[in-house]
């Protein structure tokens, strides 16, 4: 796989950027997910975000909407969702 350097970066910056997110079903699944792109991007509030549960009920989907500013703002933030306990898929 390509390694595209950052300078060569093919999303234009300022730009709303979606993130899907799925986890267990948790009553502060949203919340904290919420927490953790308020960190990366402080603009971001949960009305830009989506929730659908899976058809079981076992998952919850999340698709947050941030205010990309930069490469490395997305990459930060993708390694801190997909490093989190609560999270089992970032795309």
């Amino acid at each position: 796989m390509q390694t595209i350097p950052p300078d060569q970066s093919l999303i234009e910056y300022p730009s709303d950027f979606p993130i899907k997110v799925m986890g267990p079903t948790h009553e502060a699944f949203a919340v904290t997910i919420v927490d953790v792109v308020l960190e990366h991007d402080p603009t971001f509030h949960a009305g830009r975000m989506e929730v659908r549960p899976s058809a079981k009920g076992n998952y919850t989907g999340l698709t947050v909407t941030v205010r990309a500013t930069s490469r490395t703002q997305l990459d930060d933030l993708y390694r801190a969702l997909s490093g989190h306990p609560m999270v089992k898929i970032v795309m």
